[in-house]
């Protein structure tokens, strides 16, 4: 009887990871044919290593996910640029930028809480307004190394908190 038992709840397990696999594919793919600066390669990768996202059973719970996912990076990023300052491995003339970017990718968290208690509450109207706002943040922070006709330390990760943002945005657009 336990033999038939786990055999029973092993299916179900690989049935319940099956159908959040189908999830993200298919919601990375009508997100990515309606906005055009979302990959979906990006998002289903970033989706399929995320443990939460595996999990979930709707676009809602993508969303959940997705937004848990992009705050997790604009800290990580943040805490980037805060090493890069504090060992001083910077270009001269750049320290001004780099603050500015700490700062912005902390309003890019708070929009992304405030984001999350949208979702969670079913207002996905507000919660699409905080996510734009916590997309902008990647943006403006290299804007501000360009003005300084500098190259940004951080391209690379403010393009990735760009798509991770990015993609609970797309997501919001189709509840």
């Amino acid at each position: 009887m336990k033999f038939f038992v786990s055999v029973v709840m092993f299916f179900l397990f690989l049935n319940c990871f099956a159908t959040a696999q189908t999830l993200i594919r298919t919601s990375c793919k009508t997100a990515a044919a309606k906005d055009p600066n979302l990959k979906y390669d990006f998002c289903v990768q970033s989706l399929e290593q995320d443990p939460q996202s595996k999990t979930a059973t709707s676009l809602a719970g993508l969303v959940l996910a997705s937004t848990n996912n992009a705050a997790s990076k604009a800290t990580n990023v943040k805490g980037i640029v805060e090493t890069i300052l504090k060992n001083k491995k910077y270009a001269p003339g750049t320290e001004p930028a780099l603050r500015t970017c700490v700062e912005l990718y902390d309003d890019a968290n708070d929009s992304l809480k405030e984001a999350l208690m949208n979702v969670k509450s079913g207002d996905y109207g507000s919660a699409n307004v905080q996510l734009s706002a916590a997309l902008d943040e990647p943006g403006t922070c290299e804007d501000g190394f360009k003005e300084k006709h500098a190259i940004s330390p951080v391209t690379n990760e403010n393009n990735v908190l760009f798509q991770k943002i990015l993609i609970p945005l797309a997501f919001t657009n189709m509840l």
